[in-house]
């Protein structure tokens, strides 16, 4: 694979995320309305409006088709390369004020996330990743934790909103959580991806996730030092993902 310098997406990715962000903590008196009655999810203006001032930077800016959570594919065939967005990660938390929510902006190349920017906009924090250049917080490197045992680790995962989930799921599920010393469940993949990354957990794992939730993640991850894996996305971009400190998986 030829070598690409994304040097300008990383700032352009930075710009939309930090533009969104600031929108959703300023205005979120006027944001923080449902606009859809699905039992499983939690659907708010704030999701709307978010995009929409992402779209419009990136459209403007970069010459990349976007995958976005909201919209869908801004074109039929996405090609090589493409963004990926996740206008407001964590959105029941944003409704329920649990300060645990972020934007996330991936860049994807050939299926593999190749740039990740997350902004943790209620601490104001930005998380940023791209191939060889690391991974950081407001500027700062961040790394992976050392932890090597799962009775000493903690996992981080979710139960991704889906009509029906079967006792066989579920108790494959308490199987596997009783091999780690904490589980954790914080209703954000993305800021679940960037726990592992700096270093407050150990793994991060589960199935039939959207892309747009763990694109950016990942790219935080591998930078930080760690190891993911996310599967071929399906007709509808959900995957099957593990990202880890590379010592307990």
């Amino acid at each position: 694979m030829n070598e690409i310098k994304f040097d300008k997406e990383i700032e352009i990715a930075i710009k939309a995320a930090q533009t969104a962000g600031r929108y959703l903590k300023e205005e979120k008196k006027n944001l923080n309305l449902k606009i859809n009655s699905n039992p499983r999810d939690t659907k708010l203006i704030a999701d709307v409006k978010s995009e929409k001032l992402i779209l419009d930077i990136l459209n403007k800016e970069s010459k990349y088709p976007v995958l976005a959570e909201e919209t869908g594919k801004s074109s039929e065939d996405l090609g090589e390369i493409f963004w990926v967005v996740d206008p407001l990660d964590g959105t029941a938390n944003y409704n329920r004020y649990i300060p645990i929510c972020c934007v996330s902006i991936g860049l994807v190349r050939n299926m593999k996330p190749v740039i990740g920017v997350i902004y943790d906009f209620l601490n104001n924090n930005l998380y940023w990743g791209a191939n060889g250049m690391g991974a950081h917080c407001n500027e700062m490197p961040i790394q992976v934790s050392k932890v090597s045992s799962k009775s000493e680790g903690t996992l981080m995962t979710g139960i991704p909103a889906k009509d029906h989930y079967s006792n066989s799921e579920f108790e494959k599920m308490i199987d596997y959580f009783q091999s780690w010393k904490k589980v954790r469940m914080i209703g954000s993949a993305t800021m679940a991806n960037v726990f592992v990354a700096s270093g407050k957990a150990d793994l991060y794992q589960e199935n039939d996730i959207f892309l747009w939730d763990i694109a950016a993640g990942a790219v935080l991850v591998k930078e930080a030092g760690g190891k993911i894996s996310i599967s071929e996305p399906t007709k509808e971009f959900r995957v099957n993902a593990i990202f880890s400190n590379g010592l307990l998986w």
